[in-house]
């Protein structure tokens, strides 16, 4: 006898209440990271248009600046399109993603690019 861990419907169709809610729940889930998935790409979008970063790149500054920060990534990247739009940047996170951009572009265009 095999089991499923998909549970059936109901005779009649439907599905009990455990199953809805915790397909509700699932749902919810999915929503948060389509959004956080598209806050982070917009803000790879500023730090490429604004640095001049790959887009690989503009990912890892804001994963480096999410671990040096201790931020959520989603945070870090809502940040940085609120920086676009002339918000301020939060001292560590300014500090930190200065630091993560320069690091990039040096990875990037090879270390005597300063110097072009």
């Amino acid at each position: 006898m095999t089991t499923s861990r998909v549970p059936r419907p109901l005779p009649d169709g439907t599905r009990d209440d455990a199953t809805n809610a915790r397909l509700e729940q699932e749902n919810a889930q999915l929503r948060r990271a389509v959004d956080s998935h598209a806050t982070v790409d917009q803000a790879i979008g500023v730090l490429t248009a604004i640095h001049r970063l790959a887009p690989a790149a503009g990912f890892e500054v804001l994963r480096e600046v999410s671990q040096h920060t201790n931020t959520k990534l989603h945070t870090v990247a809502e940040t940085v399109i609120a920086w676009a739009l002339g918000r301020p940047l939060p001292g560590p996170v300014g500090q930190e993603l200065g630091a993560a951009v320069l690091r990039r572009s040096r990875q990037q265009n090879g270390p005597d690019a300063e110097a072009r």
